[in-house]
């Protein structure tokens, strides 16, 4: 057995929002022994949210280290507050901590609620913004990854109307650059082949429908070329899609969030995890929310934060690679 493959990475998991499904799918994944053969969990939270979302989920308490962060208080499945917000965001600040610290080798995240995080005075939309400010990484890359599909986005939550103001060749190269080395530090893929997607029906026809591609997008993807990276188009992407899908391409650098977000979760709705790149740190998180609606309810599915894990357990061994 190779040395990459008796290495057992330490992962921490957060617990996310306690009011959101995050204790029981992280008291699901505890319960899974065969991931726990290869990694070890670390859970950042509480011992008494494990418990509740054991007790949700029908299983005993997970044998398992927890790590406690933030205040205790009492908490409702469903109804998120400023308190749940607090813990929330005291969990990844441990986290990151842990993993700055080499207690750990990478970190997943649970769903946390924006609107909750920012009650409890914190200032950011999410974990993303929430990395970048405590990693001080002035702007991280968020890829949205499946085993068929992945997808890097070049702006993220913003309105529609604003995408065409916020695009500009640097960040697209920045971004560009970012997946592109990302690859070949976390996985086998030595020479990436990066798509880039237009922002306008048919690429703009020929600057029918607009001007972005000719202006902004194809001179990014030129400026990539020049660095020795293997980017192309702007595409059509009403086509991209189904071409990356086949194979012919290894991430798909998006416009805008729904651009990307749409064909991912169209094939990995339950599979898709959240990767953030150009951190310091290993961090990869669920790609869905803290589902208020069902928390607590033992409905749960930790698909996605298994996956993340895996992933992030994955990503830990090729970076120790010497």
């Amino acid at each position: 057995m190779s040395a990459e493959a008796q290495f057992k990475p330490r992962v921490a998991v957060t617990m996310g929002d306690p009011a959101g499904v995050g204790p029981e799918i992280v008291a699901r994944l505890c319960h899974n022994h065969k991931l726990r053969q290869h990694v070890e969990v670390v859970v950042v939270g509480r011992q008494m949210l494990l418990a509740a979302g054991a007790m949700a989920a029908g299983l005993p308490m997970p044998a398992v280290e927890v790590v406690e962060a933030g205040r205790p208080c009492e908490i409702t499945p469903g109804a998120p507050s400023a308190r749940t917000g607090a813990q929330a965001g005291a969990f990844v600040e441990k986290a990151v901590a842990m993993c700055l610290s080499g207690e750990v080798h990478a970190m997943a995240t649970a769903p946390i609620s924006k609107h909750a995080l920012q009650a409890a005075g914190y200032p950011d939309t999410g974990h993303t913004s929430m990395l970048g400010r405590l990693l001080k990484v002035e702007k991280p890359v968020m890829m949205l990854a499946g085993e068929k599909l992945k997808v890097v986005l070049c702006t993220i939550h913003c309105a529609l109307a604003e995408v065409p103001g916020r695009l500009n060749i640097e960040d697209i190269v920045r971004i560009g650059m970012t997946t592109h080395d990302s690859f070949r530090r976390y996985t086998d893929i030595d020479a990436p082949r990066l798509a880039v997607a237009g922002l306008n029906p048919h690429a703009g026809e020929g600057g029918i429908f607009g001007d972005e591609e000719a202006r902004i997008i194809a001179p990014a993807v030129e400026h990539l070329r020049a660095q020795g990276i293997l980017a192309s188009g702007p595409y059509p992407p009403d086509t991209l899609f189904w071409r990356a899908v086949k194979g012919e391409f290894d991430a798909v650098l998006c416009m805008y969030h729904d651009q990307g977000l749409i064909p991912l979760k169209l094939l990995h709705f339950e599979d898709a995890i959240n990767l953030t790149l150009g951190l310091p740190i290993i961090r990869t998180s669920v790609d869905h929310g803290t589902a208020f609606d069902i928390a607590g309810q033992g409905l749960a599915n930790p698909a996605s934060l298994l996956a993340a894990v895996i992933t992030a357990a994955r990503m830990a061994r090729r970076a120790a690679r010497p």
